[in-house]
């Protein structure tokens, strides 16, 4: 049975909605029907400034990927990240009333419900409670405990929390284009479903997702997130730096920074030249194309410094053999993949989706990482119900079939 899965990731400098058609369990083959990409309004560091600005954004690329796939989209798994996102990790402790009958999920869920019970600050509320791992009567490393026969379930659990205003405004912008929301996924969630392999994220293997507005951080280990946070700069930042240093707008510093940006400014030949449009100055003038990859290396290895720091604060430094996985649109500076093996010390890839059908010209790019992630977060959440039960489909009939019908 065919069914379809929306994605909207409303981002600082685009909002992209993707709508993909999924075949039959187990393949569950993806296939995208509809794509919206627009530039954002409204958000700054990943946070909610102006609904108005960014319920238009949110409507406008809904409205585009609506045309290309004949859809009208009704509900979708949203994208989550900004500065206010927080993670710890906490324990839950259940007795097996009748251990000879094995480990239910129902038993699984109590336990996640008793990790649950933290304090937390009225202003916060909390996103995902995601299973480490379960110690079943004293015997730890158990991934799947339930048929087990045990008298004692502990489950480590790992809890994303956000700031309730910052969560109810993002919600009150897609809901009032008249997108009802499956899921809020946190972003580098979502990205590590779209780029990370099996062996990485059971090897150990740091996932770095610098957006525009913010850097999105997550450890993985055996199999499991273990580490999250989200620092409060990216690409955006790099943007204003060279703003500032050449004297130029930020159109078109922006501009600069993908035709001529590198990383690493020692791959730069001195006598490369960029033209460039500067205040106070008749035409484009001069500036050395080195002087500009200095400008991106600063901010760039300074990201780098705060996401090695919060490596380190982890205590999993240690094991982390796969390394690093770059994306997002940051990462498609050059020199950026051979930077953050100098800082962070640790091998390093950039990450990008594969293995993509239908209309996906665009999307083989680490900016779409979290996208393409959030499609697939859909799939591995929203299985089919029984057939006794209709499975819930998160787009609507055509408009004009649906004005026919009752409701």
């Amino acid at each position: 049975m065919e069914r379809t899965v929306v994605a909207l990731d409303i981002g600082t400098t685009k909002v992209c909605t993707l709508i993909a058609e999924v075949g039959p369990p187990p393949e569950n083959l993806m296939r995208i029907v509809g794509v919206g990409t627009v530039p954002s309004r409204g958000i700054r560091k990943g946070v909610v400034v102006n609904v108005n600005e960014v319920t238009a954004a949110i409507s406008e690329s809904v409205q585009r990927a609506e045309r290309t796939s004949g859809y009208e989209i009704a509900s979708a798994y949203v994208g989550l990240a900004g500065a206010h996102i927080s993670a710890m990790n906490s324990r839950g402790v259940v007795a097996i009333s009748r251990g000879e009958r094995g480990i239910r999920p129902v038993d699984v869920e109590r336990a996640l419900e008793s990790a649950r019970a933290i304090d937390i600050p009225h202003n916060r509320e909390i996103l995902h409670i995601i299973p480490r791992g379960f110690c079943v009567d004293g015997d730890d490393g158990v991934r799947d405990p339930v048929g087990m026969q045990a008298y004692r379930l502990e489950v480590e659990a790992h809890i994303v929390t956000g700031a309730t205003s910052s969560i109810r405004n993002l919600i009150k912008c897609v809901q009032n284009t008249g997108v009802q929301i499956d899921a809020l996924v946190l972003e580098p969630l979502a990205s590590g479903n779209s780029i990370l392999t099996e062996i990485e994220r059971e090897m150990g293997v740091v996932l770095v997702d610098i957006g525009s507005g913010t850097t999105d951080v997550a450890i993985f280990i055996e199999g499991s997130i273990w580490h999250t946070v989200v620092l409060p700069t990216g690409g955006e930042q790099i943007t204003n730096d060279i703003a500032i240093g050449l004297r130029t707008p930020y159109n078109t510093a922006e501009e600069v920074k993908i035709k001529f940006g590198h990383a690493q400014s020692a791959a730069i030949a001195p006598e490369e030249t960029v033209r460039v449009n500067i205040f106070g100055e008749d035409g484009q003038q001069k500036i050395p194309r080195q002087f500009l990859a200095e400008i991106i290396e600063a901010r760039v290895e300074e990201i780098f410094e705060m996401v090695l720091k919060e490596i380190k604060r982890s205590g999993y430094d240690g094991l982390l053999p796969a390394g690093v996985v770059l994306c997002g649109g940051t990462a498609r500076i050059p020199g950026i993949k051979d930077l953050s093996r100098e800082v962070l010390g640790l091998p390093t890839r950039i990450g990008e989706p594969e293995n993509l059908r239908g209309l996906v010209d665009t999307l083989h790019s680490p900016a779409f990482a979290t996208s393409i992630g959030l499609l697939q977060w859909g799939i591995d959440h929203d299985l089919p119900q029984p057939v006794e039960r209709p499975a819930r489909n998160p787009v609507k009939m055509p408009g004009w079939l649906k004005a026919f019908l009752p409701g």
